[in-house]
């Protein structure tokens, strides 16, 4: 409805508390409120989305549909649809995204890439701050 695709069921988590050393490939959705040293990669066949918690901790490449950050990221951010970065958002890395949502007091140390879209212009939105 309106234009807007239904977002893929998180069907795994990696809880607070919890370190994974290794890389990572997930379908569908995944949510990491833990550590992972690693790259998380979503299989290619689905949509898919990843969330990166307040508490969480990522060092590796990040690679998904939907990613949406509001903790640490250290190593590069690809969004093949929609980048989200929370407040609390921390990227080391560069990143590359077709579509952005950034609020305020996230913060990305490296390079943006929008990815190409055909003739389209790559979106970005301004979260408003509703504090």
């Amino acid at each position: 409805m309106f234009g807007k695709k239904a977002q893929p069921p998180i069907k795994s988590l990696i809880a607070h508390g919890t370190r994974v050393d290794g890389n990572l490939i997930f379908t569908e959705g995944l949510r990491i409120d833990g550590e992972v040293v690693g790259d998380v990669r979503a299989a290619t066949e689905e949509p898919s989305m990843l969330v990166i918690s307040e508490a969480a901790t990522v060092q590796g490449t990040v690679q998904a549909d939907h990613v949406i950050v509001n903790g640490t990221v250290r190593g590069p951010v690809h969004a093949a649809e929609l980048l989200e970065l929370q407040p609390k958002a921390r990227i080391e890395g560069d990143v590359s995204y077709r579509a952005l949502e950034m609020h305020q007091g996230a913060v990305i140390a490296g390079q943006l890439q929008p990815l190409e879209a055909g003739e389209e212009k790559p979106l970005l939105k301004l979260a408003a701050n509703n504090s």
